[in-house]
C-alpha cells in the first residue's frame, strides 16, 4: 500500500498517525503530519511513537485533560544582526514563514502549535560577533503553558544561538529553525528544568542549499524530558551535525526521538548522542530513524548512540533506524552501545594509584568530552562542565553510603 492511498484511508485505520491502527506505518516518509489537535487520535501508549514514554507523566497534554494556565517566557538578548517578532498565532495562512521548518507530526506538538499564545520570530542576519541567548522560562510550579519559536538564518548569516530552557512547570513547544541557502548556524538547546519540570518540543529543522547546522542538544533536569527533531534539506549541499549529552538521575525519564530525512542529493548528517544514568527508574531513550529518499543520490549519513550505566536500577532504550531507498550513496551506517564502566579502564587508572572514585570520574569525563568539546561558546562549555561536575558527586556520595 503506498503512502497516498494511506493518508486517504479513514483515521480508525490510518497507521501514518501516531503510527497506530490496522495499517502500520511502513514508512518514515509516511509519517502523518497536521496543524490541527484534532487530526491525531488520543494515544494511548502503546503505538511506536509514545510505548517508550510514561504517558502518565505527561500531565494530560496527550489526551486534552491539561489545563494551560501558565505562561512560557521567551526571551531573546540584543544582538547587532538579529530582528526579533511577535504574532499573535504560528498561522501559515497569515504568515508563510510558519510551518517552513515542518508541521507537528504528533498530538502534544498539535496542540502547542495550534494552542500557542502567540509566536516568536527571530531573524539572524550577517555574521553575528556574538552568540545571541534565547531564554524560554517554564510557567511555574503547577502550571503548563504553550509556546512556538522560529529561528531564520538569512542567506550565508553565520551565528551561534544558545535555547535555554529553565524554571518549573509543564511546557509544550514546537521551536523552527530555518537556514536560507549559505547559511551557517550552531545551536545549542539545554533542558535544565526544576525537578518538576516537563517538556515536550518538537524541533522542526530544514537546511537550505549548501548551508550547515551544528545542534547540540543537553538534558540535564526535569522530570520528563522528551525532545523530537526531524531534519530535512531544502536544496544539495546542505550539512547537518547532531548531538547530543543528557545525564538522567533516579526517577528522571530523558527522551530524544530523531528523524533526518534526505529528501534531495549530495547532502551530509551525522548524529552523535551520548547519556548516563544514575539511580533507581533513571531512563534515557534514544530513537535514530534516517530516511534516504530515492532521489537522495550521494548521500553521506551516519549515526551513532552510547549509554554509560553508573548504578543499578538504570534502562536505556537505545533504537537506531535507517531506511535507504536507493543504492546509490556515498556512505550511511549506525551504532549504538549501552553498558557499564569498562572495567579495564578503571583497572588502568587505579592501578596508578588513582582511587576508585576519581578514576570513575574520569571515565565519565571522557565519555562527554566529545559532545561538550564541540560546543564553541566558552561560558556554555564551563556551564556544563559543572553541571557534569555536579552530576558526578552525587555519585560519589551515593557510592560512599
Amino acid at each position: 500500500m503506498t503512502s497516498q492511498e494511506v493518508a486517504g484511508l479513514a483515521p480508525e485505520l490510518a497507521g501514518a498517525k501516531e503510527g497506530s491502527g490496522v495499517v502500520p506505518m511502513g514508512s518514515a516518509g509516511e509519517r502523518f503530519t497536521a496543524y490541527d489537535v484534532e487530526a491525531f487520535e488520543v494515544p494511548s501508549g502503546r503505538e511506536e511513537n509514545w510505548r517508550f514514554t510514561p504517558m502518565r507523566r505527561l500531565r494530560g497534554l496527550h489526551n486534552g485533560s491539561a489545563s494551560v494556565d501558565g505562561e512560557a517566557a521567551i526571551q531573546v538578548t540584543p544582538v547587532d544582526g538579529v530582528t526579533v517578532e511577535t504574532a499573535p498565532a504560528a498561522d501559515p495562512a497569515a504568515d508563510p514563514r510558519f510551518g517552513e521548518g515542518g508541521a507537528p507530526a504528533d498530538r502534544v506538538a498539535a496542540l502547542a502549535w495550534s494552542g500557542a499564545p502567540s509566536a516568536t520570530l527571530v531573524t539572524l542576519d550577517g555574521q553575528l560577533a556574538e552568540p545571541v541567548t534565547v531564554t524560554v522560562a517554564g510557567p511555574g510550579e503547577g502550571r503548563t503553558a504553550l509556546a512556538h519559536l522560529q529561528l531564520r538564518a538569512n542567506q550565508h548569516a553565520e551565528a551561534v544561538v544558545v535555547l535555554d530552557y529553565t524554571g518549573a512547570g509543564t511546557v509544550a513547544d514546537n521551536v523552527e529553525v530555518v537556514l536560507a541557502d549559505g547559511a551557517h548556524l550552531t545551536l545549542v538547546v539545554i533542558d535544565d528544568w526544576a525537578a518538576d519540570g516537563v517538556h515536550v518540543g518538537a524541533q522542526h529543522l530544514l537546511v537550505g542549499r549548501d548551508a550547515t547546522l551544528r545542534a547540540t542538544t543537553v538534558s540535564l533536569g526535569g522530570d520528563l524530558v522528551r525532545i523530537s527533531p526531524t531534519v530535512r534539506f531544502a536544496g544539495p549541499g546542505g550539512d547537518a551535525e547532531l548531538t547530543g549529552l543528557s545525564f538522567a538521575d533516579a526517577g528522571q525519564h530523558l527522551e530524544h526521538r530523531l528523524l533526518v530525512d534526505h529528501a534531495v542529493p549530495h547532502c551530509r548528517s551525522n548524529v552523535v548522542y551520548k547519556s548516563a544514568l544514575q539511580g533507581d527508574d533513571a531512563h534515557t531513550v534514544w530513537i535514530g530513524d534516517v530516511l534516504i529518499r530515492a532521489e537522495a543520490e550521494g548521500t553521506e549519513t551516519f549515526e551513532l548512540n552510547r549509554n554509560l550505566l553508573l548504578s543499578q536500577g538504570a534502562r536505556a532504550d537505545s533504537v537506531p533506524n535507517l531506511e535507504i531507498e536507493t543504492g546509490e550513496i556515498a556512505g550511511a551506517g549506525h551504532a549504538s552501545a549501552t553498558g557499564r564502566f569498562d572495567d579495564e579502564q578503571l583497572f588502568y587508572l587505579r592501578s596508578r594509584g588513582i582511587p576508585e572514585a576519581v578514576a570513575r570520574r574520569l571515565v565519565v569525563r571522557g565519555f562527554f568530552n566529545e559532545i561538550i568539546n564541540k560546543i564553541s561558546v566558552p561560558a556554555v562549555r564551563e556551564r556544563l562542565e559543572a553541571a557534569v561536575e555536579e552530576e558526578l558527586a552525587a555519585i560519589d556520595t551515593a557510592s560512599a553510603s
